[in-house]
């Protein structure tokens, strides 16, 4: 009796465990889309507002961005991807957005555009990029059209891809192999540049 009374709690307590997993990934899911939603509504409301213009240069770089702010939309056609680009690379921005990672060259400016995702949210298209595709990064100041050069695998300490860069390229990063469960090893590169004449 008491064996049966016992193992029913611990059945109870499971169920109870679950319903609140699937709670919790429910809530990241909506919170996700629904920020999402908002954060393009922004963006295209400031590209309504007036023409795209490019920011001017200072001696002293652009002026810094808060953590999780809006940095405009990236979009990949073949893929049919299209995800906000919010500013940092903490676990709140990479939750709802891809982020551009610090430190790194603001798009349009000469340099290395960098950009982080989760392989299992918003880059899980990535897995499917190819030389030749065309990527469009979409801000208040500009759009920005790049053109796929090569994909890498790489270990994770190696951080030569975010160095900077002659011209205008962008690079994604994210976690390798796609399907791996729990913190993957290693870390799959994108490596753009922009498209002349554009």
């Amino acid at each position: 009796m008491r064996s049966n009374a016992l193992q029913n709690r611990v059945q109870y307590l499971l169920w109870i465990v679950g319903a609140l997993l699937c709670g919790i990934c429910a809530y990241s899911f909506l919170d996700a889309r629904f920020f999402q939603t908002r954060q393009n509504h922004r963006l295209e409301e400031a590209l309504r507002s007036g023409t795209p213009r490019r920011l001017p240069a200072s001696p002293f770089g652009p002026p810094p961005r808060r953590a999780g702010s809006l940095v405009g939309r990236l979009e990949i056609p073949r893929l049919k991807m299209s995800a906000i680009v919010l500013e940092g690379s903490d676990s709140l921005t990479l939750r709802r957005g891809v982020g551009r990672i610090p430190e790194t060259a603001d798009p349009g400016q000469v340099g290395n555009v960098v950009l982080s995702g989760h392989r299992d949210t918003f880059f899980r298209p990535l897995r499917n990029v190819r030389r030749g595709d065309r990527i469009m990064l979409t801000t208040p100041t500009g759009k920005f059209r790049y053109q796929v050069e090569w994909t890498s695998v790489v270990d994770p300490q190696d951080t030569a891809v975010l160095k900077p860069t002659p011209g205008e390229s962008l690079t994604l990063v994210t976690c390798y192999p796609f399907r791996y469960v729990g913190p993957a090893p290693e870390r799959f590169i994108v490596r753009a540049t922009k498209m002349a004449g554009i």
